[in-house]
């Protein structure tokens, strides 16, 4: 039995901790649920306040959440990968799922679970997910054939034209790149991860935003300028 675990992060400065154990249907997930938290791997993000009295109550004891929120702050919405991405975020729209599946069968039902939640939630609430799976799918070749997978997914579960999946990799590597091209690095997390989006909310993004189009080449133009040692630096 495999288990998740999931957060969303809010950065209200009167937020309150709270957490308690659930068990999902047919207790196919079960951990941890965390509402309202903050991660104590988040204290020195400038991002974030913390209320003086919580500080001493946070214990992190893995990495997943805190890692990909820093890649998320400062990558994503740092570099301006995605100029949409800010406004989920501050809102705490984003939820955050670490998927304990180590094969690719639990993996399925943790997409379906996922996928199930956010087709259901109001947007305010949750506008979409990050799907974390750091235990399966660490090599690129076998995450990027399981990904035809997870489209069917979505067309099996009739949330095409609803949902789309966007793919983040340690390794990732665009075709005809070699594996450091730092061009790659567009799309290179943490962790493995699945990306789950609002089709209409993507199409609203782009509407308001002007030069949607041209957001792919300028990240390339970024990266370029930023080189390698600047991308380790900055994680």
């Amino acid at each position: 039995m495999h288990r998740a675990r999931d957060c969303n992060l809010h950065t209200e400065f009167e937020c309150e901790i709270n957490a308690w154990h659930f068990s999902l249907f047919k207790g196919r997930l079960r951990g941890i649920f965390c509402r309202d938290n903050i991660t104590a791997a988040i204290l020195s993000n400038p991002l974030y306040i913390l209320p003086p009295q919580y500080q001493q109550e946070l214990v992190v004891t893995e990495p997943y959440i805190p890692e990909t929120t820093q890649w998320l702050t400062r990558a994503v919405i740092g570099l301006n990968f995605c100029p949409f991405a800010k406004a989920v975020h501050v809102k705490g729209q984003i939820r955050y799922v670490v998927s304990e599946a180590t094969h690719i069968d639990a993996l399925v039902e943790d997409l379906i679970d996922e996928l199930e939640k956010l087709a259901a939630a109001n947007p305010s609430e949750i506008d979409t997910t990050l799907l974390i799976h750091p235990h399966v799918m660490q090599d690129f070749l076998e995450y990027n054939d399981f990904l035809e997978v997870a489209d069917a997914v979505v067309d099996e579960m009739k949330l095409t034209g609803i949902i789309q999946i966007a793919s983040f990799h340690p390794d990732y590597q665009f075709a005809e790149t070699d594996p450091d091209d730092i061009t790659n690095f567009t799309n290179r997390a943490p962790y493995p991860t699945l990306h789950l989006l609002r089709e209409e909310s993507v199409e609203k993004a782009v509407a308001a935003f002007p030069e949607a189009a041209d957001i792919f080449e300028k990240n390339i133009e970024t990266l370029k300028k930023l080189g390698h040692e600047g991308w380790k630096k900055l994680l």
